[in-house]
């Protein structure tokens, strides 16, 4: 239905043209930084799980998941390459372990507004962004609920969604994190 109508999702070269201006967004903000390559693939994961979460709210373990140690490969690979030390690897660390704990207990509290799924990927954001510090991880969630709740309030009043309805949370996550690592400069 897409396809015929001419939409964003109207084939492959358009999906490799808007993955790759990702790819180019995120090196540009973030430069020849030892932490580029893990950016680089969270965003890519990001592309992938975005679309998907909105189709099916979920958040597949079997991508989030095995993006854990890969990221930590990128990461401290990064850091040994670049001689940053091991502070901006801790600070991941406990960006990602802090990250997953907030999320975890809203999670908990209000079952109905976040999955497990949004968990994990927060847990993962967290690590990505906790390399620069806590206030790029707290903006980063800051930013995710601001982006949902105009979101959500703006399909609401249109009423395009209603109070019933769940709207996928992730995509709003990754944008937080997006916005973060583009402002972080």
């Amino acid at each position: 239905q897409l396809r015929a109508a001419g939409g964003w999702a109207a084939g492959p070269g358009r999906v490799g043209v808007a993955a790759a201006a990702l790819g180019g967004v995120v090196a540009w903000a973030v430069g020849a930084a030892p932490e580029l390559p893990g950016l680089l693939f969270v965003a890519g994961l990001g592309f992938v799980l975005a679309p998907v979460d909105v189709r099916t709210h979920r958040l597949p373990d079997a991508l989030v998941l095995p993006a854990y140690p890969v990221l930590t490969v990128l990461l401290v690979a990064g850091a040994l390459l670049g001689g940053v030390g091991v502070a901006p690897l801790a600070r991941a660390a406990a960006g990602g372990l802090v990250a997953f704990g907030v999320l975890y207990v809203l999670a908990v509290a209000v079952p109905a507004g976040f999955g497990f799924g949004d968990v994990k990927l927060t847990g993962l954001l967290g690590a990505a962004l906790g390399w620069y510090g806590w206030s790029a991880v707290f903006a980063a969630l800051v930013y995710g609920f601001v982006y949902g709740g105009l979101c959500a309030a703006a399909l609401l009043l249109t009423r395009r969604l209603s109070r019933a309805d769940r709207l996928a949370f992730g995509p709003f996550l990754l944008a937080g994190a997006l916005t973060v690592v583009c402002t972080a400069g």
